[in-house]
């Protein structure tokens, strides 16, 4: 491991509340040579409320393996870059992963700082065991969405996924079949937000929830595992 000062910090930013950002993020963000941003439009606005200014460059899952190679290059030189995602800790379900092992490969440093994820304030919102838990993230949209499911049926820890308002049905059908309808879970919208919402119940009552309410923002889905004694 190198033991000179990190060459690629990986930033968290809030999920919602502008105010959930930490003394240290704002630091390394106003010293960085360069922020990596998957959406330069969207970390300008935040960049912008917390007056930093500094070079942005896109960085995103189109664009990550044409750019990884060079960014190592220019980290090797002596740059300092920090990565951030439109929200929350990069490569959490976002752009991130290949640059920190493609970085680490190259015996450079990497450092993450703590700081906002939205399944942790949902995991501890819904009210379902946290001491042990898996977290799924997205499931894929088409190809592969039942095997993942059905390779859960017996999974004992609560878990975890990101969802879109769109597909949110969709998926607690496909779960209260391969779970049945009883089993427990929570949908976790507009966290840290202003209308931030945590309905809590069976997959069946969620279902009848959501049948009748509009979804809007982004949804973290919490389901409790299977019982061990069942």
């Amino acid at each position: 491991m190198s033991e000179n000062s990190p060459n690629l910090y990986l930033v968290p930013t809030p999920i919602g509340n502008l105010k959930d950002i930490t003394l240290r993020a704002i630091e390394v963000l106003k010293t960085a040579d360069v922020i990596l941003a998957e959406d330069t439009r969207t970390s300008g606005q935040l960049l912008k409320h917390l007056e930093i200014s500094r070079p942005l460059q896109s960085y995103h899952i189109f664009n990550e393996h044409k750019t990884v190679e060079k960014l190592v290059e220019r980290m090797n030189r002596g740059e300092v870059f920090a990565l951030i995602s439109d929200a929350g800790t990069p490569a959490i379900s976002d752009p991130g992963f290949l640059l920190v092992r493609e970085v680490l490969a190259a015996g450079l440093d990497v450092q993450c700082l703590p700081g906002a994820t939205a399944f942790v304030p949902a995991l501890v919102n819904s009210g379902l065991p946290n001491d042990r838990f898996v977290f799924e993230g997205f499931l894929p949209h088409k190809k592969g969405r039942k095997t993942r499911i059905d390779g859960l049926i017996e999974e004992v820890r609560t878990i975890i996924f990101y969802e879109s308002p769109h597909r949110l049905l969709k998926t607690l059908g496909q779960l209260a079949e391969a779970f049945g309808a009883e089993r427990q879970a929570c949908v976790s919208r507009e966290l840290t937000k202003l209308h931030e919402e945590n309905v809590r119940g069976t997959l069946a009552e969620l279902i009848e929830y959501y049948e009748t309410n509009t979804l809007k923002g982004e949804i973290v889905l919490t389901v409790a595992g299977k019982n061990p004694k069942s």
